[in-house]
């Protein structure tokens, strides 16, 4: 069981997305400015809807440079290599596999069982979602997450998408 979430860091969390969150759980990942920068959210949101992104990144600045990456193409070239690199392709399955156990450790959903995110294991088709699970899981777990983390640079070097005191950012 996780101990509630601080009310800091929701409201951080809606000044990132512009909207109140939903379902959030905990922090999984903070930004090395401090702020979350993935949450995990409940594998049912509280209206009942079955959810199946455990890890959701939340921080615009980490979220922006993800769309870049994948509007260079960076999601086919992954799949394309999933296709011939026999190794690459296990260690994905193995990302799939660690998806579905952790969210299995929150609550049971048949309605979405085997069904992790962000296409895994067989494809890309989200690298938020793989870039939340490499933040929140930690280096090693998901290799297409990790490679995509690393594509993405230093997006917090600006300072805080968001602050508690003033600043760069809209003030908590």
């Amino acid at each position: 069981m996780t101990s509630p979430v601080d009310p800091r860091d929701l409201e951080a969390v809606r000044l990132q997305l512009g909207r109140s969150p939903r379902g959030v759980r905990a922090v999984a990942h903070r930004c090395p400015c401090g702020n979350p920068d993935v949450v995990e959210t409940e594998p049912r949101l509280p209206d009942g809807t079955p959810f199946p992104t455990l890890y959701y990144l939340t921080c615009p600045r980490a979220t922006g440079a993800t769309s870049t990456l994948e509007s260079a193409g960076t999601m086919r070239e992954m799949t394309e290599r999933l296709v011939g690199d026999e190794e690459l392709r296990a260690a994905y399955a193995a990302a799939h596999e660690d998806y579905l156990a952790r969210r299995a450790a929150v609550e049971d959903v048949p309605e979405i069982e085997g069904v992790s995110a962000g296409g895994m294991p067989e494809r890309v088709k989200c690298l938020h979602v793989l870039v939340g699970h490499a933040l929140a899981a930690g280096p090693g777990v998901n290799p297409l997450g990790d490679e995509a983390v690393a594509a993405l640079g230093e997006w917090w070097r600006a300072g805080p998408c968001v602050t508690r005191t003033g600043g760069a950012g809209p003030s908590l």
